[in-house]
């Protein structure tokens, strides 16, 4: 879950709003843990007492709902895989000088090859704990570097400046939205975790996913924060290789190319993964076939890539839609949670349901504002 909401959106989002909202961004990532937390705590612990992925448990709940759901995410993950992939090749691009287009395309077999290992679960999991790694060490190496005003972001996490609806929105759907939010809980499922016992480890497990996303969160923001306040402007079509550049030279750049490709080939591997695992149980001859349906999925997405090209502003709007599927997500499984029938004796507590609630009415009003403000701007 972490690996997977740390992709090439995660690095562009955190940059762009860093150098549009100065500290007070502080504020913004603050509020995204807390509906993380809200967000993952719920629905881990649904559906792992369930036993039952997503959309399976929706489906009992009313008819067609869990259907509604697995199209809705494998739809907004092949959107963010198309970015996993540019992204992965833009990485490869800064490290080796290769052209995007043949990063991409090698990244793309790379994510191939991990799903036809004999063990490919096992593979996938060690190599986004070691890419994990990797990506903290260096981030935190390149904050360091940026020397950034540590004590100005912590005031401005409690007390910002500037606001903006649409920069919580997207981290927030950037980081446990669409298929990421239950990228954790399906794995877990697949693993064999399962059943009301179960609700511990699950629920230590989020809390662990959610803490890697906000760690790496939080030192791309103060590198991002420390090379803005210097005055330097960003390059707005690479915004996050500039913040690299800017505070580690040379060596910088190359960093900024191994940490964006862990970022995009995890999040390639996970987005795959998880959309197929919604994807596979709209039709019973699916079910087994998922390895040749992924591997088809990451083709897809690389050959799209091709097409289109640039994925900057895509990567922005693509956090936003899909902080738009978390209610209604959300909303669902907590429908699910307090049907007796559906939840082999675990009792759901009050209090995580009612921050559930809050999370998913909070996130349906700021995303109709966002639209409207969307909207309005592109008629003026």
């Amino acid at each position: 879950m972490a690996t997977s909401a740390i992709g090439p959106g995660f690095l562009t989002q955190t940059v762009v709003f860093t150098a549009a909202l100065g500290a007070s961004f502080g504020f913004a990532i603050l509020v995204s843990v807390l509906f993380d937390l809200g967000a993952q705590l719920n629905i881990w612990r649904v559906l792992i007492a369930s036993r039952q992925p997503a959309q399976s448990l929706l489906d009992r709940v009313l008819p067609g709902l869990g259907r509604t759901l697995a199209v809705l995410v494998a739809a907004g993950g092949l959107a963010f895989n198309i970015g996993n992939v540019a992204g992965a090749g833009l990485g490869l691009n800064a490290l080796f000088g290769i052209s995007p287009a043949l990063g991409g395309v090698l990244s793309a077999a790379v994510g191939i090859w991990i799903f036809r290992s004999r063990e490919a679960g096992r593979v996938m999991d060690r190599f986004a704990q070691v890419m994990g790694v990797v990506m903290i060490v260096l981030i935190a190496y390149v904050a360091i570097g940026a020397r950034p005003p540590v004590g100005d972001a912590l005031l401005r996490s409690v007390v910002p400046i500037r606001l903006d609806p649409l920069s919580i929105l997207t981290i927030v759907g950037g980081t446990v939205g669409g298929y990421i939010t239950f990228a954790g809980a399906h794995r877990l499922l697949d693993a064999g975790l399962a059943g009301p016992t179960a609700v511990g480890p699950a629920t230590r497990s989020a809390l662990t996913g959610v803490g890697v996303a906000t760690l790496m969160r939080v030192l791309l923001f103060l590198a991002a924060l420390g090379v803005v306040n210097q005055g330097v402007a960003l390059d707005s079509a690479n915004p996050p290789a500039s913040v690299f550049q800017i505070a580690a030279g040379e060596a910088g750049y190359r960093i900024f190319g191994a940490v964006m490709w862990a970022a995009a080939i995890t999040s390639v591997v996970g987005s795959a993964y998880t959309s197929v695992s919604f994807v596979r149980t709209l039709r019973a001859a699916w079910e087994g076939r998922a390895t040749p349906i992924t591997i088809g999925f990451i083709v897809i997405s690389a050959g799209i890539f091709l097409a289109v090209g640039r994925p900057v502003q895509v990567l922005i709007a693509v956090g936003a839609i899909n902080g738009l599927i978390l209610p209604f997500g959300l909303a669902a499984t907590l429908a699910a949670a307090h049907r007796a029938d559906l939840m082999n004796g675990y009792r759901h507590p009050a209090v995580l349901t009612a921050a559930g609630a809050l999370v998913a009415l909070a996130m349906t009003v700021m995303g109709f504002y966002t639209i409207g403000r969307l909207l309005t701007s592109g008629v003026q």
